[in-house]
């Protein structure tokens, strides 16, 4: 869809164009919500990070001042966003790099105890822990709550769309940005994996501390775990400060998209109008101001312990996200629907996904069920937890608030295909395709940078 459409923010737009304009409403506030939840959140992780050092400096004092350098950089300094965010995002990459060559290398003896480890903890304590339950039950339930963990993971292909409307040559970029982030992240996130089952074991002491009774200890990194059994120096260290940064990388821009996505939906006249006030700068301070209000929600590790509250984000993130890739499949149906009943030949797209419409109905009832599933543990015998059951599920129930408000208020009506505009806008891209010139590599270093990241 994006590719024969490249607008901005589309999945929200294409929502509202091809279900119904109430839909596109409850999509983008539900984005906003994702976005602006992952702020507390990376601004807990970095809290945990810093205190793997020294607990000198309280935590109500790294939130407040990690808060005031969100407000400084995106207020003052967000002509540097792009700049920042890219060396950020390259030095991520490094980084999960050198973990998985050093998962290599030590596994095989390359440590200072001359420890050949290999797959040892695959057999002792062994795969499928269990989890609340013994036998089977418990296993697949630890299976499901790592299933439930890869769902808060799996974010990233759905923000290429956001740059759509202002890429060069979208329609021949677009599928190309596409899989490229597809396939690393896939590669990444598979190979990371594999790395933490050889690395550590499930019931590893100090691992299971940084988790449970959120010490900070290795600050719950299971590579630094691995690297203080092995008595390596310094290292731990190095890989602590570039996943601090990362985490603050990320939790930066949070802010800026959330502020965004919260600032095209008062532009919408989908929030209230007050929120289109710029700075000169063009920097939309009431959207940032508000941001940075939800992350005041850190502070709500100063009842709880770090764990837990990484945890309810966590959760409130897995259930919004989840809720953004079902809008998507159910659009895309829409969509797809849209196509046969006016005639619209998708060969003649420019790019055509496989497997439609069956994918995106797998994708829709996968999403869907997960969206429920995530919080199950609050209805297990003696795990009842008022604040996790609201982070849970909150937005389940607030989307088709939402979604039947507006749609009672504005009186939408969901679009039948053949009411569909499925051509607006069409034509400008079109021409802009065919006049297009590619503009020339101004030298050999930024030629290798194209290629390595196109």
């Amino acid at each position: 869809m994006v590719t024969y459409l490249p607008i901005s923010s589309p999945f929200i737009r294409f929502a509202g164009r091809f279900v119904d304009d109430a839909f596109g409403v409850a999509a983008g506030w539900n984005f906003f919500v994702f976005e602006a939840a992952l702020v507390p959140f990376e601004i807990v992780a970095c809290n945990v990070i810093i205190h793997f050092w020294s607990d000198i400096v309280p935590a109500g004092g790294i939130i407040a001042i990690v808060i005031v350098l969100y407000a400084i950089i995106n207020l003052l300094a967000v002509k540097w966003y792009g700049e920042t965010e890219f060396w950020a995002a390259l030095g991520k990459v490094l980084l999960i790099i050198g973990l998985i060559i050093f998962t290599f290398i030590a596994m095989l003896g390359g440590n200072p105890i001359g420890d050949r480890y290999g797959f040892r903890y695959w057999k002792n304590p062994g795969s499928f822990a269990e989890l609340y339950y013994t036998g089977d039950l418990g296993r697949f339930l630890g299976f499901l709550q790592c299933l439930i963990q890869a769902s808060f993971t799996i974010a990233g292909p759905d923000y290429v769309s956001m740059a759509a409307g202002e890429a060069e040559n979208p329609r021949q970029v677009m599928p190309r940005a596409y899989n490229a982030v597809f396939y690393r992240l896939t590669t990444f996130f598979i190979l990371g994996s594999l790395c933490v089952g050889i690395n550590v074991p499930y019931n590893d002491p100090e691992l299971t501390a940084a988790f449970e009774d959120g010490k900070p200890g290795a600050a719950a990194s299971p590579y630094v775990v691995a690297m203080n059994r092995l008595k390596i120096q310094g290292l731990p260290h190095i890989v602590n400060a570039m996943v601090l940064a990362s985490a603050f990388s990320a939790g930066n821009s949070y802010v800026y998209c959330a502020s965004r996505s919260l600032f095209g939906l008062a532009l919408e006249g989908k929030a209230p109008r007050f929120l289109t006030k710029c700075t000169k700068n063009g920097v939309p301070v009431y959207c940032v101001a508000v941001v940075l209000l939800i992350a005041l929600l850190s502070f709500l590790q100063l009842g709880e312990n770090s764990a837990v509250v990484l945890q309810w984000f966590v959760n409130l993130v897995t259930a919004s996200q989840l809720i953004n890739f079902s809008v998507m499949c159910f659009t895309f149906i829409r969509f797809y629907k849209a196509c046969q009943v006016q005639g619209l030949d998708r060969n003649t797209l420019p790019y055509k996904g496989f497997w439609q419409p069956y994918a995106a109905w797998y994708g829709l009832t996968g999403t869907f069920i997960m969206t429920f599933v995530g919080g199950y543990t609050v209805f297990l015998k003696g795990n009842w937890d008022v604040p996790t059951f609201l982070f849970s599920y909150m937005m389940i129930f607030v989307f088709p608030v939402l979604y039947l408000g507006w749609k009672f208020v504005k009186k939408t009506n969901f679009k039948k295909a053949e009411e569909v505009d499925l051509y607006q806008g069409v034509e400008d891209i079109e021409e802009y395709t065919r006049n297009f010139v590619p503009a020339p590599d101004k030298n050999a270093v930024d030629k290798w940078f194209n290629k390595l990241f196109s």
